[in-house]
């Protein structure tokens, strides 16, 4: 990969960094990023590149910008492969305090943009996705259990889909009803997010914020996705870090109850067990199958739990739900 540095741009690797997402490349203090973007539309690319402008142009110095080639193109063609070469500079992490108002900044910056994003966008469309998404399960479920469960897992999600689906269902039909009832605020913009925003997203010992993590949507998407995260891996003491993240975020941008709304209709819908039973099913590799299995088997056992945080999270994020006429979901409470 780093001899299209060389052939293409001109420059001269002096040394390779890792950081668990990348190769990147170290050229003068720079960081450079090789992309493939062979099967990746032309206009979606153009929109990152955008973004990363926009984004730069408003401040944001741990953007990837998009370089071009000593011919002056950003899109290099070698060996029928397409590529795209972005840099950063060689920034260390910022402390991990304050990671709320991080998230809120960057949310600002992305509403500001100007140019419409539609190839990027997942505005308006997490109804349609989440039906895509039950459909093909229950495809997958039905072929299990005509074809008999073969081993643990096959058995566990015989067992356990029809629940998922079910909270599934029923965040789509929060989410339907804060579409109909309810009124975006300015903080309701679309701006630039992430496909899943999670603690390590931006890096650990460098940080970098990389356009082909970027989607465009409601800020409530990055909200609801690190609490998750949270909540899934400190399952003893997340109160107080999803509190004060969401402290931090609002000490920046106040959410409107339309955005409370959506990032809880957000963790009702249980992507995390949609994802394990999705891989589960595209892995060839015995042993992802087997890391699969643990999963499953530690979401299962923490099911009662996840309910039980789904019953307390308006209160952990002391939005007064009945002063400002949220609804929360009746089976959950009783």
């Amino acid at each position: 990969m780093e001899d299209i540095l060389t052939k293409y741009y001109g420059l001269q690797p002096e040394r390779m960094y890792q950081d668990g997402k990348a190769h990147r490349y170290m050229v003068n203090g720079l960081l450079y990023t090789i992309v493939t973007v062979t099967h990746m539309e032309q206009e979606k690319l153009v929109e990152l590149y955008k973004i990363s402008e926009h984004l730069q142009a408003t401040g944001d110095r741990y953007v990837s910008t998009f370089v071009p080639s000593t011919e002056e193109k950003f899109l290099i063609t070698d060996k029928q492969q397409d590529y795209v070469v972005v840099k950063n500079e060689f920034l260390q992490s910022p402390p991990k305090n304050h990671f709320g108002r991080k998230l809120a900044k960057f949310h600002s910056r992305g509403r500001s943009i100007e140019e419409k994003i539609e190839h990027q966008s997942r505005i308006g469309q997490w109804k349609s996705l989440w039906e895509k998404r039950i459909d093909q399960l229950e495809k997958a479920f039905q072929q299990t259990v005509q074809n008999h469960p073969v081993d643990e897992f096959e058995k566990k999600f015989v067992e356990s889909c029809p629940y998922f689906i079910g909270l599934a269902e029923n965040a789509i039909q929060y989410l339907v009803d804060t579409e109909l009832d309810d009124q975006p605020g300015q903080v309701d913009s679309g701006t630039v997010c992430h496909e899943r925003f999670l603690q390590d997203t931006w890096g650990t010992d460098i940080w970098i914020r990389f356009p082909f993590d970027w989607i465009f949507d409601h800020c409530s998407r990055d909200i609801a996705e690190w609490v998750r995260e949270r909540y899934l891996t400190r399952n003893q003491t997340y109160h107080k870090d999803i509190q004060t993240f969401l402290k931090e975020y609002q000490s920046v941008s106040p959410l409107s109850t339309f955005s409370w709304r959506l990032t809880y209709a957000r963790l009702l819908f249980p992507i995390h067990y949609f994802e394990c039973i999705e891989r589960y099913y595209v892995t060839s590799s015995e042993q992802q199958k087997l890391l699969l299995q643990d999963r499953l088997e530690k979401e299962l056992k923490n099911a009662t739990q996840y309910e039980k945080f789904l019953t307390d999270f308006y209160q952990i994020a002391e939005v007064p739900v009945k002063k400002q006429g949220i609804p929360v979901v009746g089976w959950l409470f009783s």
